[in-house]
């Protein structure tokens, strides 16, 4: 699977469905792995330690979302510190969103997220 390929914006589609439906359910346990584990049962093969969940991740990011607008992977969790990879990070602090001011908080990104799909 390459960035861009078919097999790889099938998992992109995926990967968003995913995130929706734990964005709807306001899942704080959305984990690195459980999202590989979600992607794999639906025919999908990304490892949650490789370079594709977090290119799958940005793109996710970057097709929900047009900057202000919350970042959908701000959900997705590392089960060890229970907060975001670092990528999620360098992904908030370039463009298009951002997310360089002093009091953001990738916390009040995640309550974003969950009020944004709770809403729709």
């Amino acid at each position: 699977m390459r960035q861009g390929d078919t097999e790889y914006l099938a998992a992109l589609d995926e990967t968003m469905e995913i995130l929706r439906r734990w964005a709807r359910e306001g899942r704080t346990d959305g984990w690195y792995k459980s999202l590989s584990e979600e992607l794999k049962a639906q025919g999908h093969n990304v490892h949650y330690r490789g370079p594709i969940i977090s290119q799958l991740l940005g793109d996710a990011c970057r097709r929900d979302s047009k900057g202000t607008d919350p970042m959908l992977s701000a959900i997705v969790i590392l089960k060890a510190t229970g907060r975001p990879a670092g990528q999620f990070f360098e992904l908030a602090n370039g463009a298009p969103f951002h997310r360089t001011h002093a009091e953001w908080t990738w916390e009040q990104e995640r309550a974003r997220v969950f009020a944004r799909y709770r809403e729709s």
